[in-house]
């Protein structure tokens, strides 16, 4: 089974949809997205990423199907640091990369930073909300693999949010989410793919084989989008939005 998650346009976040040129992406993606051949789509319940998948969709005459999981991750807790809630994936390389337990996948939840708020239950929801849905499609978790009787060539599309989906990809890898959060990008309209390796019949484990791709942007001559990501090189900004969205701000 191949799983596929694509992050929504470059975001209006203010509107909850796209921006002109997130609408510009999500066309140039859906071209892409419309070559593959997929089993289901699944879609965050949030306007931006709704909005992207209506660019494939409604040229395939598909639907997806909601799930209320899929929003973008959601839970925070108590930042000694700043002095009020944050979300998880916020927290400056020394403030968290000293802490041996937001390194452990099962573990995470239970340091300082984290186990305080609604971030071990948003947590729980997302682990167990893959889950759900995977068993529908034969897949049973057992420990850290999956087991299924008739593993598939089968693809499943989600189209949702960098957070959400490296939590979801955190769970099916053994990998801390704060890790993935943290030292890993996936720019808007990116596509990230895992694919199950079943070396002994019946036991599947999930292995990514794509990250944050945009290839789909280069072929088209479609400059990336950088919300969400923090500048390269310091500028004295502490900031993911991209620094034309600071400039009109400032007219």
């Amino acid at each position: 089974m191949r799983l596929i998650f694509v992050r929504h346009a470059e975001p209006d976040y203010v509107h909850d949809s796209l921006t002109e040129k997130g609408r510009v992406e999500a066309e140039i993606l859906s071209a892409r997205l419309c070559r593959v051949d997929v089993k289901n789509y699944y879609v965050s319940p949030m306007g931006r990423a709704r909005e992207t998948a209506a660019y494939t969709l409604d040229k395939l005459g598909r639907t997806a199907e909601v799930m209320p999981w899929l929003a973008e991750f959601r839970g925070h807790s108590f930042d000694p640091f700043a002095g009020h809630d944050r979300i998880p994936w916020d927290y400056r390389p020394l403030e968290w990369m000293h802490r041996p337990l937001l390194w452990d996948v099962n573990h995470w939840t239970e340091d300082e930073l984290t186990r305080s708020g609604t971030t071990d239950a948003i947590w729980r929801e997302t682990c167990e909300g893959i889950d759900a849905l995977l068993a529908r499609h034969g897949y049973v978790r057992d420990g850290g693999i999956y087991r299924c009787e008739d593993n598939r060539p089968d693809t499943l599309m989600f189209f949702c949010h960098f957070g959400i989906s490296m939590a979801v990809m955190g769970h099916l890898t053994g990998i801390s989410p704060m890790v993935l959060w943290q030292c890993f990008s996936a720019l808007p309209s990116s596509v990230t793919t895992l694919v199950t390796e079943e070396r002994i019949k019946g036991e599947v484990i999930f292995r990514c084989m794509q990250l944050g791709d945009l290839s789909h942007l280069y072929a088209a001559g479609e400059r990336p989008s950088t919300a969400g990501q923090y500048p390269e090189c310091y500028t004295g900004i502490d900031s993911t939005e991209p620094p034309e969205w600071a400039a009109k701000k400032k007219k």
